[in-house]
């Protein structure tokens, strides 16, 4: 056996690895090498498109394209099957979007100096049911407006005027003169007394200046009595939770066929944004009014001939009265449609609000009107907002703590 010394082991030991490092790093770098040149694998191909830090890379895309046609590398062609509810959606959108206009108005404010000048007033929108240029919308939209501006689908803006409006339904028409040739899109009224609790209802309007913005949901109520702000009731309202927000009003609410159910009025919020309850005037109560409208310029309604007051705590415990809710007949006119069905008025003159009025009390208290409850002022008009003139009534008055029932024919 042949020994060695401590120190030529050492130097034997350091050179074998010494040796394979060599090796080693030499073997590496010629497969890299191959791998790089090699085009005959279709995953390599991949690889150097894939990895932009792959050696040769233009080169290798070169190899590729010739081995593969342009059509490989185009995006695909789109092939999306819409469901029978998205086709329903973007039908009723294609129909009627474009006869819905944005609403702009302009009112007169004034300074410190009570000199006035005009400022941008309200926004909101309407839907054109006449080719002639008539569009219905809400009069809280160009309330107090000095001009009114309408933009069409296309973006052209026309000025409009009023034709007619009315407070207690908050519906007013408006109208403005197409250009020769113009070929304006309507919106059909559909039938509002057939709507369903979970009918499904589109509402198409200009949220935010947004214009024409679709939103759907349900119907989420029905004949519901809501006090706008003009501080009138409208009964039997349309509640849907399709998104409404400020600059909605006076759109259309759609059924799906595109037919127009419901006029979008306001919505129930405490941060004054959509809060998945909003309300539409019911398309019965519009096509009713609109015919008026069109007609007058104000619709026709039924009254009773007397003058009445908000009856209050106060009141009632200055006049004696058992109840404190209802309208006091201060009141009636000489030969009247009241007096004629025995409606008594008052007898005893005080001073009312700011004592420069005067009304007068023990007369009759009105609290039903044909089996509405009657506790405000806002109540008695609003049972009466669908009456004509000629139409009988059935009233009941409080009178000497009793309740007396009596027919009334209803003057102009």
């Amino acid at each position: 056996m042949k020994l060695y010394s401590r120190s030529q082991l050492f130097k034997i030991t350091s050179f074998s690895v010494l040796l394979a490092v060599v090796l080693s790093a030499s073997i590496f770098f010629s497969l890299g090498r191959k791998t790089n040149k090699s085009n005959s694998s279709p995953e390599a191909e991949n690889i150097a498109l894939e990895n932009p830090s792959v050696a040769n890379q233009e080169e290798t895309f070169e190899a590729v394209q010739s081995e593969n046609s342009l059509s490989d590398f185009t995006m695909p062609v789109s092939n999306t099957v819409f469901t029978q509810d998205e086709n329903q959606n973007i039908s009723v959108y294609d129909l009627c979007n474009e006869a819905v206009v944005n609403i702009n108005t302009k009112v007169v404010a004034y300074d410190w100096f009570l000199e006035p000048y005009v400022q941008d007033g309200g926004s909101g929108s309407g839907s054109i049911i006449d080719k002639r240029g008539y569009i219905l919308t809400n009069v809280h939209v160009i309330q107090d407006a000095t001009k009114i501006y309408v933009s069409l689908f296309d973006g052209t803006q026309y000025e409009a005027e009023v034709v007619g409006q009315d407070l207690d339904s908050d519906l007013a028409v408006i109208k403005f003169t197409p250009p020769e040739g113009m070929e304006l899109k309507t919106i059909s009224f559909g039938d509002s007394k057939s709507l369903k609790v979970g009918q499904k209802v589109i509402a198409i309007g200009n949220p935010f200046g947004l214009e024409r913005t679709m939103t759907t949901g349900i119907v989420s109520g029905l004949g519901r009595p809501i006090q706008n702000s003009n501080n009138r009731i409208i009964r039997n309202m349309v509640q849907t939770d399709a998104a409404i927000n400020p600059g909605n009003s006076g759109g259309p609410l759609l059924d799906s066929n595109g037919r127009m159910i419901g006029i979008n009025t306001m919505i129930k919020s405490s941060s004054g944004s959509s809060a998945g309850v909003g309300f539409a005037v019911p398309s019965e109560t519009a096509i009713r009014v609109v015919a008026d409208l069109l007609k007058y310029g104000k619709v026709q309604r039924g009254q009773i001939d007397a003058t009445i007051v908000q009856l209050s705590r106060r009141i009632a415990q200055y006049a004696g009265l058992d109840i404190s809710e209802g309208v006091l007949i201060s009141e009636v006119e000489k030969n009247g449609n009241a007096e004629k069905a025995g409606i008594k008025g008052g007898t005893e003159a005080a001073y009312y609000g700011s004592r420069r009025d005067i009304i007068y009390v023990g007369g009759d208290v009105i609290t039903k009107i044909d089996d509405i409850k009657i506790t405000s002022i806002a109540d008695y008009y609003s049972a009466l907002e669908s009456k004509k003139p000629g139409d009988v009534i059935t009233v009941v008055v409080h009178r000497n703590r009793k309740d007396i029932t009596v027919k009334l024919t209803l003057s102009e």
